[in-house]
This record gives structure tokens, sequence and C-alpha cells, in this order.
């Protein structure tokens, strides 16, 4: 079974997202978790998405950024996909702006399985056509799909 269909829903995929900034794009994803998974807080995964993009830019390049942490209350890893209206900056080390976020929260104690899930979420994202196929998602459930379906 595919990474992302373990750990991604269609009620946590956004296409076209709204994102003037970090700090907004960030609030819009821990209110987006929060809904689909009650015993989440919002203060927390807000607190810790910030704070852990504080230690450096979770963004790859190519216009992909994969913010992520642990969260204490998380019982399970899970995940968030956006593609944005408009791509914004994100201290990216080519300097591109991102248009592409995969958004990893895990439990606390889970800091093996967390490496593990982001490397090979890294890995995913670091393949152009797979990248070209979310971008050209016009809808949430389409961008699902191809997030779901992988790469070929």
């Amino acid at each position: 079974m595919h990474l992302l269909s373990q750990i991604l829903t269609p009620e946590r995929t956004v296409c076209h997202a709204a994102g003037p900034s970090k700090k907004r794009l960030f609030e819009t994803i821990a209110k987006l978790v929060c809904v689909n998974e009650p015993s989440l807080h919002y203060d927390d995964i807000l607190d810790h998405l910030i704070t852990r993009e504080k230690l450096g830019s979770t963004a790859l390049g190519h216009g992909i950024a994969i913010p992520h942490c642990r969260v204490g209350n998380c019982t399970q890893p899970l995940g968030a996909l956006l593609s944005l209206d408009t791509p914004i900056f994100f201290d990216a080390p080519d300097d591109q702006p991102v248009d592409i976020l995969f958004v990893l929260l895990a439990p606390k104690e889970a800091s093996q399985q967390h490496l593990d899930i982001l490397a090979n979420i890294a890995r995913l994202f670091s393949q152009r056509h797979f990248c070209e196929r979310l971008r050209a998602a016009r809808d949430n459930s389409t961008l699902y799909e191809v997030a779901v379906s992988g790469a070929d």
C-alpha cells in the first residue's frame, strides 16, 4: 500500500489553498487538521509547526515544502496536502517559492517512525513527474487521487 494513502485523507487535501504567508498557511493547516482530528488542538499544532520552521526551512526546493512536527495527543502519523493558488516564499534552498506542501504530524514519541516517513515523503516529492501531476490537479479530489496513487 502506498504511504500517502495510509496518512492522508480527502478531508485534509486542499487544492488551490490561499496562503499569503507561512504563518497564515500554518493557521490554515492547523484548522484543517483539527476539524478532522478532534483530539488535536489548534494552538498546539500551530505552535509546533512554527517552532519547527524556525529551526530551519522545511522547503526542499523546486516549489515543494514538507512542514513537519511531533505533537502530543497525536496517536498516529497523519498528513495534509495543499497546493497553493499563489506560490509563497519559504526560504527554500533554491530560492524558489513553494506551491505544494505536504504536512506531516507524528506522535511525540515516534521519533524514528517520524524520520522514516519523512524520508519516504521527501523521496516521493522529489520526483518531478509526480509533482507535475499534483500541480495539474484542479480540485481537491483529483489532488488526493494523484497523491495516493503515488509516482509511476
